[in-house]
C-alpha cells in the first residue's frame, strides 16, 4: 500500500511541474506574435509609403516630360489644316477638301499585337500586314496606321473596341474633273500641302504659313477663281487626248489664250494624270514610274524647236525694222541658200521668186533666212528676247522651262533661228508672242487668274508696231485660205496661222522621221479675240496619212474653234455683212 502511494504522490509532483513549466512557455509565446504583428504592420506602412512616393514622382516626371514626337508625325504638320476651293471664271468647282479620318495607333496601350492586326485587317484588304506589326510592337506614342479612311470602315473600326487605336480628322482634296485640268491645278500630298500647279502657288503665296501657325484649321477660305473656262478646258482635253490616240503620237497639247488679256482660257497636256491619285503602285508594290510621267508638263514646262512657226517672228521683225514690205520679193528658185558650208534649201519649193505672202504660205526656208539675213544679228537675237522667246516666262506655275538658245550666235544660227530650228521655247511663250503678233503688237504676259482689260493694257508692252501687227494678220489670214492652214479652217469664223513642223532632235542629231509639230492661229483673224496653239511630238500618221503639221497639229485647231468658239462668244460670220442669225425660235 506504501508503494502505491509513493507512486502516486510522484505522479502529482510531476504533474504539477509539468504545469507550471507550460504557463512559462505560454506567455513567451505571446510576446512573440505581438512583436511579429507589429513589424509586419511596419512593412505594409513601408510599402505603401514608397508606392505613393514612387506614384508621386511619376506624376511629377510626366508633368514636366513634353510631348512625344515620333518620325510618323512631320514636325509643324498640321493635319486637319485647310485649303481655299479653286474654281473656274464661272465659278464652277474645280478643287475643293473633303473632310475625312485617318487612323492611328499608340503602341504602348496595345495589349494583343496580333489580334489588333488580324481584327483591323478584316476592315482595311489592302492593309499591310508586316508594316502595321512593326509599328504596333514599337514603343512610341503615336504611329500612323492608315490615312484618309471611309466612314464605314471608320465605323466597323470603331465595332471591333481595339484598344489604343483613335481616329484623327483630315483633310483630303478633291478634284471633281479628274484628269481635266492636272496640269492647271496640280495636285496635293496626303497632307494637303500644294505639290505642283497652282496648289502649290497657293501655299508659296501664304497657305503655308498659315497652317504652320494652325490658322486655317477651321475657317473657310475665300475660293481661289481661275480664268480657265471648265467647259473649254474639258472640250481641249477631249481633242488633245484623241489626237494624240489616233495619231498615234508620244504626246499632244494644247492652249486658248485670250489675245487682249493674255488670260488662260484652257491648257492641256497629255499624257498627263489624276490629281485624285497622283502616284500608283504596281502590283508587286513599287511605284508606277510611267504614271507618273503624267506630271510632266510640256505646254509650259519643256521646250522645243518649233519649226516654221517661227517664221512669222522672222517676218515680223522684217516688216516692223523697214526691211521688208508685203509687196518685197525673194529669190527663191531652185539654186540652194548656201550659208557657212551648210546648204538651206525648200521642202516645198516652188523654184521662182515669191512675194512676202508667198514665202508665208510655201513657208519657204530659203526666203525667210534671206530676210534674217538683212538684220544684225544683235537685232535679231533682241527682237526674239523683246517677244519673251529666249527668256523664262513669267506666270503663275511654278513649272516653267527656261528656253535655249546658241552662244554665241553665228550667221549660220540667225539663218535657222529663222525658220525654227536652232532655238527652243516652250509652247505657251510661242502662244504669248504669236498674240503680240495680231492684237495691235501688245507683248502680254500670261496668267492663270481673271485679268480686265484695263490691267492688261498696264502690263502690256509694245513690242511692235500697229502697221506691223495689221501686216501680220493679213499673212495669218492669207495662209489661212491658202497656205497650211486651210486644215484647219472653221466656216465662219475666219481663222488664220501658221504651221510648225520641225525634226526633232534624237542623241544629238536631227532624227527625219521624227517630227514635232505644231499650229499657232487666230480667231477671228480680223479682230483677234482668242490664240490658239496646238502641239503633237512624234505623230506616225494624221489626216489622209500626213505626218505634217498641216495633217496633224491643224485639225486638233480646227476641232477646238468649232466646239469652243460658240462657249466662248464669238459668233459666226458668213459674207461681208453682219453676223447672221443661224437659229431662229
Amino acid at each position: 500500500m506504501q508503494l502505491i502511494s509513493r507512486v502516486f504522490s510522484a505522479r502529482s509532483r510531476s504533474h504539477f511541474a509539468v504545469r507550471k513549466s507550460g504557463s512559462t512557455a505560454f506567455k513567451g509565446a505571446a510576446q512573440l506574435r505581438r512583436k511579429q504583428a507589429k513589424q509586419r504592420l511596419a512593412i505594409l506602412a513601408s510599402g505603401f509609403l514608397v508606392a505613393y512616393v514612387v506614384i508621386g514622382a511619376r506624376l511629377a516626371q510626366y508633368g514636366m516630360t513634353e510631348d512625344i514626337t515620333t518620325g510618323s508625325i512631320p514636325e509643324n504638320t498640321n493635319p486637319v489644316a485647310s485649303r481655299p476651293d479653286i474654281v473656274d471664271r464661272n465659278g464652277a468647282l474645280l478643287a475643293t477638301d473633303l473632310n475625312m479620318v485617318s487612323l492611328y495607333a499608340e503602341p504602348r496601350r496595345i495589349v494583343d499585337v496580333d489580334e489588333a492586326v488580324e481584327k483591323l485587317a478584316s476592315v482595311i484588304p489592302d492593309l499591310d500586314w508586316t508594316d502595321v506589326h512593326k509599328k504596333l510592337k514599337s514603343r512610341t506614342g503615336f504611329q500612323w496606321l492608315k490615312r484618309q479612311l471611309t466612314p464605314r470602315q471608320q465605323a466597323r473600326i470603331m465595332a471591333l473596341g481595339i484598344p489604343g487605336i483613335g481616329f484623327r480628322p483630315e483633310k483630303r482634296r478633291f478634284y471633281p474633273g479628274g484628269s481635266t485640268a492636272a496640269h492647271i491645278l496640280g495636285h496635293v500630298n496626303i497632307d494637303n500641302q500644294g505639290l505642283a500647279g497652282i496648289e502649290r502657288y497657293i501655299d508659296q503665296q501664304g497657305v503655308a504659313a498659315l497652317r504652320a501657325a494652325g490658322l486655317t484649321s477651321d475657317g473657310p477660305l475665300q475660293p481661289v477663281k481661275l480664268s480657265i473656262d471648265i467647259r473649254v478646258q474639258n472640250i481641249v482635253h477631249q481633242i488633245v487626248t484623241q489626237a494624240m490616240h489616233d495619231d498615234q503620237a508620244e504626246a499632244a497639247g494644247a492652249v486658248v489664250l485670250d489675245a487682249n488679256t493674255g488670260e488662260v482660257i484652257a491648257m492641256a497636256s497629255v499624257p498627263d494624270y489624276d490629281p485624285n491619285e497622283p502616284s500608283r503602285l504596281l502590283p508587286d508594290g513599287t511605284v508606277d514610274k510611267e504614271y507618273e510621267k503624267g506630271w510632266f508638263n510640256r505646254i509650259t514646262n519643256a521646250t522645243f524647236e518649233m519649226g516654221s512657226t517661227f517664221k512669222s517672228f522672222t517676218l515680223a521683225m522684217g516688216l516692223d525694222m523697214g526691211k521688208i514690205t508685203l509687196n518685197t520679193v525673194i529669190d527663191a528658185t531652185s539654186k540652194p541658200f548656201r550659208m557657212s558650208g551648210f546648204t538651206i534649201h525648200d521642202e516645198h519649193g516652188q523654184y521662182r521668186p515669191l512675194n512676202v505672202p508667198e514665202i508665208f504660205q510655201y513657208s519657204s526656208n530659203i526666203g525667210t533666212a534671206t530676210i534674217a539675213t538683212r538684220v544684225p544679228i544683235p537685232d535679231h537675237q533682241a527682237f526674239l528676247t523683246k517677244l519673251g522667246l529666249l527668256t523664262k516666262m513669267t506666270t503663275e506655275l511654278p513649272e516653267v522651262a527656261t528656253p535655249t538658245q546658241p552662244h554665241p550666235w553665228r550667221a549660220i544660227n540667225q539663218a535657222t533661228i529663222s525658220f525654227g530650228h536652232g532655238v527652243a521655247t516652250t509652247p505657251m511663250q510661242t502662244a504669248v508672242a504669236g498674240a503680240a503678233l495680231i492684237n495691235g503688237g501688245k507683248l502680254i504676259e500670261p496668267t492663270f487668274f481673271p485679268r480686265s482689260q484695263a490691267e492688261a493694257d498696264a502690263l502690256a508692252t509694245q513690242v511692235i508696231k500697229p502697221s506691223t501687227s495689221a501686216d501680220m494678220r493679213f499673212l495669218f489670214h492669207w495662209n489661212g485660205v491658202k497656205g497650211s492652214g486651210r486644215n484647219a479652217l472653221v466656216p465662219g469664223y475666219n481663222i488664220g496661222g501658221k504651221t510648225g513642223t520641225a525634226d526633232k532632235v534624237v542623241n544629238g542629231r536631227y532624227a527625219q522621221h521624227q517630227n514635232f509639230n505644231d499650229f499657232l492661229a487666230g480667231f477671228p483673224i480680223d479682230h483677234p479675240r482668242y490664240i490658239v496653239l496646238t502641239t503633237i511630238d512624234s505623230p506616225q500618221t494624221g489626216e489622209k496619212g500626213g505626218r505634217l503639221a498641216a495633217y496633224t497639229a491643224a485639225p486638233m485647231a480646227r476641232e477646238i474653234v468649232s466646239r469652243t468658239a460658240p462657249l466662248l462668244g464669238v459668233q459666226p460670220k458668213f459674207g461681208d455683212g453682219e453676223p447672221q442669225l443661224v437659229a431662229n425660235y
